[in-house]
C-alpha cells in the first residue's frame, strides 16, 4: 500500500508557491520538499491540520491511498 501526496496539485489550485506555504507554516522549504516528494515517513496531525488550514482544503485533497498490486 502507498500514500500518494498531491500537495503540488493543491498548491497549483490555490495559486500558491511552495516557499510561501513553507513560510506561512514556519518550516523550511527543504522540509516541505521532503513531504511533497513523498519521502517523509510520517506527518504529524498538527502539520496536516496547518496545511489544510492554510490551503483551505481537506486531508483527502492532498493525500491519496493507492493499493499496490
Amino acid at each position: 500500500m502507498s500514500i500518494i501526496i498531491n500537495l503540488d496539485n493543491m498548491l497549483a489550485t490555490r495559486k500558491m508557491r511552495s516557499n510561501e506555504l513553507a513560510e506561512r507554516m514556519g518550516i523550511t522549504t527543504a522540509n516541505l520538499s521532503i513531504l511533497k516528494t513523498g519521502k517523509a515517513k510520517a506527518i504529524r496531525f498538527s502539520t496536516l491540520e496547518l496545511i489544510c488550514e492554510i490551503l483551505e482544503c481537506q486531508p483527502e485533497d492532498i493525500m491519496e491511498f493507492v493499493e499496490e498490486k
